[in-house]
């Protein structure tokens, strides 16, 4: 049963206008450019730390947790195979809930993993890690 769908239409490549079925657009840049748009890496970034943060949001309300602030840090990098002319992301999450132990924070942010859209789709990544880090100002 699909809840929710949109479509994404690029006819530009990195650099241009991408419309969605919303009505909304979106400028792209390359990752290297000085361009105001948003690149793939920005845009991964983006997706996976909204939806798993939500998602561990949720599993905190469920546990009567909903006043702890949680964070969820993303950093994409785009690196260059060693041998070949390919390219490929690096995707490094970092996980950290505000008053949680190393133990309960664990298991929280795994279980958010196996629920959350986003991380569903990269499960199987071999350039993906998540990591849970005790809450710190910087992370």
């Amino acid at each position: 049963m699909t809840l929710y769908q949109t479509k994404a239409r690029n006819l530009h490549g990195v650099d241009g206008i991408v419309e969605l079925s919303s009505g909304k657009q979106v400028a792209t840049n390359h990752p290297l450019g000085q361009g105001q748009g948003f690149n793939p890496e920005e845009l991964i970034a983006l997706a996976w730390s909204t939806c798993l943060n939500a998602t561990i949001k949720a599993l905190l309300e469920g546990r009567n947790l909903g006043h702890l602030d949680s964070r969820v840090d993303v950093i994409v990098s785009l690196e260059k195979e060693m041998a070949g002319s390919g390219f490929y992301f690096q995707v490094d999450g970092k996980v950290s809930i505000k008053g949680m132990g190393q133990e309960e924070g664990q298991k929280i942010m795994q279980q958010a993993h196996k629920r959350c859209p986003v991380s569903k789709l990269m499960t199987k990544a071999e350039t993906l890690s998540l990591t849970y880090l005790e809450w710190q100002d910087e992370i």
